[in-house]
């Protein structure tokens, strides 16, 4: 049987400021909420927003990346995989369920570097997570070309081929 695919890729406004925190063997966890919003008419040919609120995790060097770059309000391309979970209400004993986002690539857009400025201009950092590997794998960190580049047209000569 052929294998299947889980990937979700957002591009959207953080809610709220990441909640950062540690569990007990040392990984960071962050927590935060993304709205997409998607415009279309309605039946009288008016203009409407439609929000989509989206729960999200991410783990270890993404973790701490959200909870130092990541403010309220701040544009950010996400993708990652879904993930379904349940548990009993300890007050209620009602079954409980949510459904999130497990992030595995981050890329801040819209902004700049420090103080949660949202001005124009491109994305600061991106981190994207690797997969496991059987050697403990891990995460490579990327930081986006510097802003000082030249910004000559690229001509014929350029190209190796």
């Amino acid at each position: 049987m052929a294998r299947g695919v889980n990937k979700v890729i957002l591009v959207g406004n953080l809610g709220k400021d990441p909640e950062v925190r540690q569990t007990p063997s040392g990984v960071s966890v962050a927590k935060f909420s993304l709205a997409t919003t998607e415009r279309a008419k309605d039946k009288s040919g008016e203009w409407t927003d439609k929000t989509e609120w989206h729960n999200l995790i991410a783990f270890n060097r993404t973790a701490e990346i959200a909870g130092q770059y990541l403010k309220k309000g701040r544009t950010v391309y996400i993708e990652g995989k879904i993930q379904n979970r349940s548990w009993d209400d300890k007050e209620t004993g009602q079954k409980k369920y949510i459904t999130e986002i497990l992030v595995n690539d981050l890329v801040l857009l819209g902004g700049g570097r420090e103080g949660g400025d949202e001005g124009g201009g491109g994305g600061g950092y991106s981190r994207k997570a690797s997969g496991a590997s059987s050697s403990g794998g891990g995460a490579s960190y990327d930081q986006s070309a510097p802003d000082d580049l030249p910004t000559a047209p690229i001509t014929d000569d350029d190209v190796p081929f």
